[in-house]
């Protein structure tokens, strides 16, 4: 693995997050990937190798093997820290995006103080709906995937015998299951994370969402510019007022001189 574009990319992840987004990532990182690739690979790799079926029936212990564990649990969790990492991947493209996008404005225009993007990581208009998509996008796929390991291990924990009489197995075979204790801690604590991945997850959408509110009662009430997730950056022009086409300016008035308008003037008198 690649650490340094791997921090690159927790950098930008940290970068354009909310705090709720933050401690989502810390959990991710340390709760979920570390465990999983310090210990949790060394937990199930004898699975195969050591379950054991009390028959010395050729190809009984690999069909018994197959019928009770479909998918390894590390397999099923590889997929998972995959797919609920790749939304976040999104929203720094996207932000990359709106920077390439605002040095080509620059370059064609020059610089006269005009800009696209002002702060092309703020959460508006595409990027506020990339980041929501991403959070509902990451609490699925953990919503799913606890479906997924309770369908496959009923309430989530391995027996420590399973009886099978699948053929070619002789008849009813005992199988045992290696490390069942560990890989029931194991697979408890993934998760207790991932519940608590989802929370977070509906907890920061449930944010931006009232954050959103509160600007659209704030610009009803005048306050605010901005209420719309949809609606684009400022350009720039902060302060400045646009008119039609027959606005015609004020003219500045001039103060009445002491004398009537009507009254000639002195001539001067020559002594």
């Amino acid at each position: 693995m690649n650490w340094d574009l791997f921090e690159g990319l927790l950098s930008g992840v940290n970068k354009y997050s909310t705090a709720f987004g933050r401690i989502w990532l810390s959990l991710v990182f340390i709760f979920r990937l570390l465990v999983y690739v310090v210990a949790a690979e060394r937990v199930w790799s004898d699975d195969h190798k050591d379950f054991d079926c009390n028959t010395r029936q050729p190809g009984c212990t690999n069909v018994c093997f197959d019928h009770f564990f479909p998918v390894s649990h590390i397999r099923l969790w590889a997929l998972q820290l995959i797919l609920v990492t790749c939304p976040s991947l999104l929203v720094i493209m996207h932000v990359a995006y709106r920077e390439a996008k605002e040095q080509r404005y620059r370059a064609a225009g020059g610089d006269n103080g005009r800009c696209l993007y002002p702060n092309p990581g703020k959460k508006h208009g595409g990027l506020w709906w990339t980041y929501m998509l991403s959070l509902v996008f990451k609490a699925g796929v953990d919503i799913v995937f606890l479906y997924i390991f309770y369908h496959l291990y009923r309430n989530y924990t391995l027996p420590r015998l399973v009886k099978c009489e699948l053929s070619p197995c002789p008849n009813m075979v005992d199988c045992f299951i290696s490390r069942p204790t560990e890989k029931n801690i194991f697979t408890l604590f993934m998760v207790v994370t991932t519940c608590i991945c989802i929370l977070l997850s509906l907890i920061e959408a449930t944010y931006l969402i009232g954050k959103r509110c509160r600007e659209c009662v704030l610009a009803g009430s005048g306050d605010s510019q901005d209420c719309s997730p949809s609606s684009a950056e400022p350009m720039g022009m902060e302060g400045q007022v646009f008119h039609g086409v027959d606005y015609k300016p004020p003219t500045a008035s001039i103060p009445h001189m002491a004398s009537s308008p009507e009254q000639p003037p002195e001539e001067e008198t020559l002594p």
